[in-house]
């Protein structure tokens, strides 16, 4: 059996309680499961550099390339993801979210098809309408991309596909295969695809995330991806973000982004890079962890509920469930929340295919694991 890092897994409630994140602080009464963002102490070496620019008062504005994010980037994607990144390819950015607006408003015009696979991460909804595009589905099929679907929305002149890769809520880990059919549809048409591989890092044990880009040259030549520490060390309140390019033609396109696309946080930029060249050994625990909970989390919810369908994610800390047998309606993070006292994400708002869903984060301590089934249960009267 793994030896799991107590400091991971012994984490004091109380403590918790007194973060100020939208987490713990939009629900105080409740038990948080919702909003990807992980419980656990920040990595030593992340902490060690984020207090001395502190005690420096270190705090002035950004400057991420003399800084060395691109190349700390690409460091920790050729050890951790096995992709060669050109340092010279990579741009800063504030988040993800506001890099995929920037580069889907620069390759589409307004009116243009976008395509998501929903049930899906919310904000690319908004991110579609922001740039005044039309909103295209190729829904997943049993949890999983459907290329065909994808080609068929590329071949009715869809002009891009926002791709959640590892995916956000299913947690499924597209394969190569997959992939290249998609590149190469996208080649076929003329489409873009853009790439959001944040929960890459983050790819769990019996599974192998595959970096869009080097997948094959269509991919390169009609691919961007991006990434961030924000996830992987969670750090998405220091506001850092990487844009990747693999291709003359793409850079050309991030390069001629405004300067407020590429511009990530001063205190973003000194973490992420603590993160990817010294905080290894940390995220080797958290994956342990992270391993350890999501297959805790099926145990009890066959033991205690055993008609809520749960397939365990292969990458990431969100477990996409099915709650419909529960009877508590098209969205039963509403009851469950006002019944049992936990906060989970509606499964409604990543999706028409999300009705009778809810999005449930194990980030957290086996302990808290076990209090959000409780409660799940509580609300439903057992």
């Amino acid at each position: 059996m793994v030896s799991l890092n107590p400091e991971l897994t012994e984490i004091p409630v109380e403590r918790l309680h007194r973060r100020r994140s939208v987490k713990w602080a939009m629900y105080p009464d409740a038990l948080p499961a919702w909003v990807a963002e992980m419980d656990f102490p920040l990595a030593p070496p992340v902490k060690r550099a984020l207090i001395e620019a502190v005690e420096l008062d270190d705090c002035g504005y950004g400057s991420p390339p003399e800084l060395g994010l691109a190349a700390a980037f690409a460091e920790f994607a050729a050890a951790r993801l096995g992709w060669e990144v050109d340092a010279a390819m990579v741009a800063a950015s504030p988040n993800v979210v506001a890099a995929l607006t920037a580069v889907l408003g620069a390759v589409t015009d307004p009116g243009a098809r976008v395509v998501i696979n929903t049930p899906v991460y919310h904000p690319f909804f908004a991110i579609v309408e922001e740039c005044g595009c039309e909103l295209a589905e190729a829904p997943l099929v049993d949890g999983e991309l459907d290329p065909e679907a994808i080609e068929r929305e590329f071949a009715g002149g869809a002009a891009a596909l926002i791709l959640c890769s590892p995916h956000n809520p299913a947690g499924s880990v597209p394969s190569r295969e997959q992939l290249e059919a998609i590149a190469a549809a996208a080649a076929r048409h003329g489409a873009w695809v853009l790439a959001d591989e944040i929960h890459a890092p983050l790819t769990l044990s019996g599974a192998e995330h595959v970096p869009f880009l080097t997948v094959s040259e269509a991919a390169r030549e009609h691919g961007v991806a991006f990434s961030s520490a924000s996830k992987t060390f969670n750090l998405a309140g220091l506001q850092c973000a990487e844009i990747i390019t693999a291709s003359a033609r793409a850079a050309a396109l991030v390069e001629a982004l405004p300067f407020g696309a590429k511009h990530g946080g001063h205190l973003g930029a000194i973490g992420a890079i603590a993160g990817f060249r010294e905080g290894g050994p940390w995220l080797d625990d958290v994956l342990a962890v992270l391993d350890h909970n999501r297959a805790l989390l099926g145990e009890l919810l066959a033991e205690r509920l055993p008609e809520v369908g749960y397939r365990p994610p292969r990458a990431g800390y969100l477990a996409w469930l099915d709650l419909r047998e529960l009877g508590l309606g098209e969205d039963p993070a509403a009851p469950i929340l006002e019944r049992g006292g936990l906060a989970l994400n509606s499964g409604p708002t990543f999706g028409p295919q999300g009705a009778g869903f809810a999005r449930l984060n194990f980030g957290t301590s086996p302990a808290l694991v076990e209090e959000a089934v409780a409660r799940i249960a509580r609300a439903v009267g057992r």
